[in-house]
């Protein structure tokens, strides 16, 4: 019975839709796997049992009357710490903000539980959520790799990707400046979103006691989903997005169709490597087996970078950004050292631009470890990423289970 903590989100929503199992159960499971694994993996740092069960047994009494209240209806997830859930503590990690316990959901977390989604606890996150390679800190500890307990789980999502890729929850949302979704989604073998500029709403994701005002720099800032296929980031991505009021009331948000179907239609620019951001070889072989992979399924395959564009120059651009994004946030503080701009050449294509990309697991180098692509799509749309992702999956194979 516990392999089903290992499927799709959208898969046990119609095992639930079906009545083939109850959220009660699920939830049940899910907690009993996290006793099992997280003591060693460190991925969830608060949980919220009593009022989830709760929850799930009132979903299961919606389901028996037959009034579902979304797509994620009944469904247990995680919530990375640094959004706001009422009841639960908000610290980013940071020691500082040990007690502070928040009053009210993040957008995020609110229209989650307008889908039906159920929430059982917080992941752990980067101090400050400021370090993309690893996630800990000195409130809740070190989070492992569910792959290799001596490797990284990355950051500053790192809880929250260990947790999807462990069957400790079926979905997970984080948050992206510099690849804090990407880069752990890579890490550890499960898909990751980060949607278009300004496509889900970040209110109820900030510093606890902190107010953000208006600004400009919020266009280098997003909220995405991590999960175990394809098709829940795009279900997670309906569930989350469009603009709230008052804007909400002057337009609607829709997700774009994907522009194409079929791997022969899909024109693919490749970039596998870089001097100023060399590759290993062994995730180098596993980038080229996928794209041999695809041009194999009959995509048409263009190698380079596009027409005008210097990825050192744009990098160093980016870096900029980057410094303008922490002054706004900590004026007159030193910014963090953490940010290597030449390093970030490839993940800064889609944080400077605003330009949706997906992270999806393609292959595993010979010992064992994932190996992800980034996927970036066109502005405003993102189901063309994902459906790209969704056709590379049935070339390479996607999300598998840890050994």
């Amino acid at each position: 019975m516990t392999d089903v903590l290992f499927r799709p989100a959208g898969d046990v929503a119609g095992m639930l839709q079906r009545k083939e199992i109850s959220s009660r159960e699920l939830t049940e499971l899910q907690f009993a796997r996290m006793d099992a694994v997280n003591p060693a993996l460190n991925a969830v740092v608060e949980q919220r049992r009593d009022a989830a069960l709760r929850e799930a047994a009132a979903a299961d009494e919606a389901s028996a009357q037959d009034t579902t209240t979304g797509p994620l209806h009944g469904v247990p997830i995680t919530i990375k710490e640094s959004f706001d859930v009422a009841g639960l503590h908000t610290t980013w990690g940071n020691p500082a903000f040990r007690d502070f316990v928040g009053t009210t959901d993040a957008t995020v977390v609110r229209r989650l539980r307008d889908a039906g989604a159920i929430f059982t606890g917080k992941t752990n996150v980067a101090f400050m959520l400021a370090d993309f390679a690893q996630t800990a800190n000195d409130l809740y500890g070190v989070t492992r790799n569910p792959w290799a307990a001596g490797r990284t789980p990355g950051g500053s999502s790192g809880g929250a990707a260990a947790a999807v890729a462990a069957g400790l929850t079926f979905l997970e949302h984080g948050t992206d400046l510099v690849g804090s979704v990407r880069i752990p989604a890579s890490f550890c073998g499960v898909y990751g979103l980060r949607p278009s500029v300004g496509t889900v709403p970040l209110t109820g994701m900030q510093p606890p006691r902190v107010v953000a005002g208006p600004s400009d720099m919020t266009y280098l800032s997003a909220v995405g989903p991590l999960a175990r296929s394809a098709a829940d980031l795009r279900i997670a991505l309906r569930v989350l997005a469009g603009p709230e009021v008052p804007q909400a009331s002057a337009y609607p948000w829709k997700l774009a169709a994907p522009r194409r179907s079929r791997p022969r239609d899909f024109r693919v620019g490749v970039v596998l490597d870089h001097p100023a951001a060399p590759v290993t070889g062994e995730v180098g072989a596993g980038l080229g087996a996928a794209v041999d992979a695809v041009a194999t399924a009959g995509a048409t395959i263009v190698e380079g970078w596009p027409p005008g564009v210097d990825p050192v120059r744009d990098a160093e651009s980016f870096g900029f950004h980057v410094g303008l994004f922490f002054a706004y946030a900590q004026p007159g503080d030193h910014l963090p050292a953490f940010v290597d701009v030449i390093a970030q050449e490839q993940r800064r294509m889609a944080a400077l631009a605003g330009l949706p990309a997906v992270v999806a697991p393609v292959r595993r180098t010979p010992a064992g470890l994932p190996v992800g692509a980034q996927l970036v799509g066109p502005l405003h749309e993102d189901d063309t990423a994902i459906t790209f992702a969704e056709l590379l999956a049935e070339v390479v194979g996607g999300y598998e289970p840890p050994n």
